[in-house]
């Protein structure tokens, strides 16, 4: 057998998103994998939940980077990573996603002359404020292999210059996380949904800096998630970045006391999977919840100016809100007040994301080799 195919995560979205991969490679048995964990996202428990969650299996390696800035962080993945790919000597590397474990791999693999693959490629939000853009641009860039979830990533791509040959669009394996483990995800979500006592609810999920890093921002979404709890009860589970901020803000004693805000610690990967396919709508800043809530028909109302994921907005599945919190308390009303189904899902988030990629990867690196 060739030498083996790596992957590279670092963060909970990461891990979501190879999961699917990883399954279907089992599935065929056709070549061999190597795991890198880069410890991006630190919190040993919480990994060791999502890896369990997912059925992933144990990392080969984990590289225990941990927190720090955005360049440091970068640097210490690529300087840990660069030994372990001259050792395994992938056959290809694959990225998926756009964290800075992403971005460090990318320019790993492509100094030590290793083809890489990324997975979401074409993603753009045009908002090179946002960390994550600036990793999605230079990953496509550095990449043999672009695996694209919707024809406006296709069209980005395109236009900033990338050969037709390189880019596959496969669909979304983050959906195909959600259809693989729905039934479960509404198992592990029975004992919070019994505390609500069948009462319909909103989820909430907050973590960008644009959104909770300011006093003054994050005050009124604060307020404005508290005029919403008085027609909506809404389900919090508080990101620790957010949760810090709002303890330095002197804003946590206001959070909790809320009438109708029920606060969660950080949910497992199923538990919140559950609890977003039981809720009435969704407000959060989050990219792959984006997609999540597209695929279950809950309606998904997104506090930022942009998103890398247009395809959501145009099937009317998702709302761009802005940055303006005092959007929030209308959008839910909406909501509220519609009588037709939410939209279906388009066309490509049908579950077999992963069965292209894998096909894909067979003829372009295995199927000459055997």
């Amino acid at each position: 057998m060739r030498n083996p195919v790596m992957f590279v995560v670092g963060a909970r979205p990461n891990f979501v998103k190879v999961a699917p991969i990883l399954r279907a490679l089992a599935t065929r048995g056709t070549f061999s994998h190597y795991l890198v964990h880069t410890g991006q996202h630190y919190d040993e428990s919480l990994s060791r939940h999502f890896f369990r969650d997912l059925t992933i299996p144990e990392p080969d390696i984990n590289l225990g980077v941990g927190s720090a800035d955005h360049g440091a962080q970068t640097g210490e993945i690529m300087r840990r990573l660069e030994p372990i790919i001259k050792s395994v000597r992938p056959c290809c590397t694959v990225v998926v996603g756009d964290v800075n474990s992403t971005l460090a791999a990318a320019l790993v693999a492509a100094k030590q002359h290793v083809p890489l693959a990324h997975v979401e490629a074409g993603l753009r939000s045009f908002d090179r404020t946002m960390p994550e853009e600036v990793n999605r641009v230079v990953t496509d860039v550095l990449s043999d292999l672009l695996f694209v979830t919707e024809p406006a990533g296709v069209a980005n791509l395109l236009g900033e210059g990338v050969a037709r040959d390189k880019i596959h669009l496969v669909g979304d394996v983050m959906v195909d996380a959600v259809v693989q483990h729905l039934q479960q995800a509404r198992m592990a979500a029975e004992p919070l949904l019994a505390q609500l006592d069948s009462t319909p609810f909103g989820l909430l999920t907050l973590h960008r800096p644009s959104n909770v890093d300011d006093r003054d921002k994050l005050s009124r979404i604060v307020d404005r998630i508290g005029a919403v709890c008085r027609e909506l009860p809404m389900v919090f589970p508080v990101h620790p970045r957010t949760s810090r901020r709002l303890r330095d803000f002197g804003l946590e004693e206001n959070v909790r006391k809320t009438p109708g805000l029920h606060l969660l610690a950080p949910l497992g990967y199923l538990e919140f999977l559950g609890l977003l396919a039981s809720s009435r709508l969704v407000v959060t800043d989050s990219g792959g919840i984006q997609a999540e809530a597209t695929y279950l028909r809950t309606p998904c109302l997104t506090l930022r100016d942009t998103t890398e994921r247009p395809g959501t907005v145009c099937s009317g599945a998702n709302r761009l809100l802005g940055n303006a919190p005092e959007a929030i308390l209308p959008a839910v009303r909406d909501v509220l007040s519609r009588n037709e189904p939410p939209p279906e899902p388009p066309a490509l988030m049908d579950g077999r994301a992963a069965e292209r990629i894998m096909s894909i990867l067979v003829e372009q690196h295995f199927g000459k080799a055997r």
